[in-house]
């Protein structure tokens, strides 16, 4: 058995060895608390749930469904664009629902990247963006984000090597909880425009955003259809991640070809989940706020923790992530190990996320309330 280069190359996917570090603290009798994987405890809306259980019990459900997705999601998505950012979307050809947006991220390059071409991949940024690369044969080329730049793109010091496609970035950020105003997005169309980059732009924690922050859309720039899509999610807006429900919107053409690929290895999503993903956007969105309230509640809970440590921290303005540096001296894998080790919680090391994630840890937000004050008390008590 002869294994391919692309996949045999692959560095092990962060969070599935997360999970098996989890389980071998806990088979040792530790009571362990994992801060490390971004999955919402919060649960799904109940009118969400019910539209699923009436979509689940109609049997034309149960057949193909589109591979394009139901039209009336699409026009609930772009809907939900016209009310939220004020941007117009064609639902036919600026659409296109997904198997929750990671699929259709891993799936862009595919599309656009032919073997020995290149991608600028966010640095520190979510790996899905880099290893979508890798497995269409191309390169992923380091986009630094530092401290120093608030975790935002320098352009000014940015090369652009030969026979790159793709530009991807996303805010607010996962892992940095960084948050881009629209006056970064507007550089990030004209560096694309000018290199001829079709900008990938993830914006799946658009809607969990503090402090008074509204997060903008890409496609709200002007000239951003003709170069720029963007991936969106229910999985965190709506605590939807088992769902497997999410959209990409923007530029027609990378829209048709990522459907193209689509085509050709899936199905599409269950018509039921669809049902359930047009009650998620057209129903009730109370929930939105009061989830933001208990995300800022624990946001507020680490940051002060980690102040009372030593660590003193500006309060993120967006995600369900707290980014955190490792003390002097030790990397972020070591801090991350200590910490699991001596405390019994476990986070993300930066490394995970990038080179430039040296340093760093992720703190997530996703666990119930007593479970997080406990690890709090953990944290300060490991750090002082």
């Amino acid at each position: 058995m002869r294994i391919a280069k692309r996949v045999e190359g692959l560095p092990p996917y962060l969070f599935a060895e997360l999970d098996k570090r989890v389980a071998a603290k806990r088979a040792e009798g530790a009571d362990v608390i994992s801060l490390g994987v971004g999955d919402p405890d919060l649960p799904t809306p109940p009118h969400i749930v019910e539209a699923l259980r009436e979509a689940a019990l109609d049997p034309s459900t149960h057949r193909y469904p589109s591979y394009y997705g139901m039209p009336e999601l699409r026009r609930a998505i772009a809907d939900y664009y016209d009310r939220r950012f004020g941007v117009t979307l064609d639902p036919e050809t600026e659409v296109l629902p997904l198997i929750g947006s990671k699929e259709g991220i891993a799936h862009l390059a595919t599309a656009f990247v032919d073997p020995g071409d290149r991608a600028l991949v966010a640095d520190p940024g979510y790996p899905v963006y880099g290893i979508g690369t890798i497995l269409a044969g191309g390169e992923p080329v380091s986009l630094p984000l530092t401290a120093e730049h608030r975790f935002l793109p320098d352009f000014d010091a940015v090369d652009v090597p030969p026979s790159t496609k793709l530009l991807w970035i996303g805010y607010p950020s996962n892992p940095t909880a960084a948050v881009a105003e629209a006056d970064t997005l507007e550089r990030t169309v004209r560096f694309g425009a000018d290199h001829d980059l079709l900008v990938c732009h993830d914006a799946a924690y658009a809607e969990i955003t503090f402090d008074g922050y509204v997060a903008p859309s890409i496609l709200q720039i002007p000239g951003a259809k003709h170069v720029a899509v963007e991936f969106g999610s229910l999985s965190k807006t709506y605590n939807m991640t088992g769902w497997r429900i999410g959209y990409v919107v923007g530029n027609a053409e990378a829209i048709r070809m990522l459907g193209v690929v689509k085509t050709n290895i899936d199905s599409g999503i269950f018509d039921a989940v669809q049902r359930a993903g047009i009650a998620a956007l057209t129903g009730p969105q109370d929930h939105v706020e009061q989830m933001r309230a208990i995300y800022q509640k624990r946001r507020d809970l680490i940051v002060s923790a980690l102040a009372e440590a030593g660590i003193d921290l500006e309060p993120p303005l967006g995600s369900i992530y707290v980014w955190v540096p490792a003390p002097a001296g030790r990397t972020s894998v070591d801090f991350a190990a200590e910490l699991l080790d001596e405390a019994a919680v476990v986070v993300a090391p930066g490394t995970g996320y990038g080179p430039h994630g040296e340093g760093y840890i992720r703190i997530s937000l996703s666990v119930p309330d007593d479970r997080l004050q406990e690890a709090a008390t953990r944290l300060r008590e490991r750090l002082r």
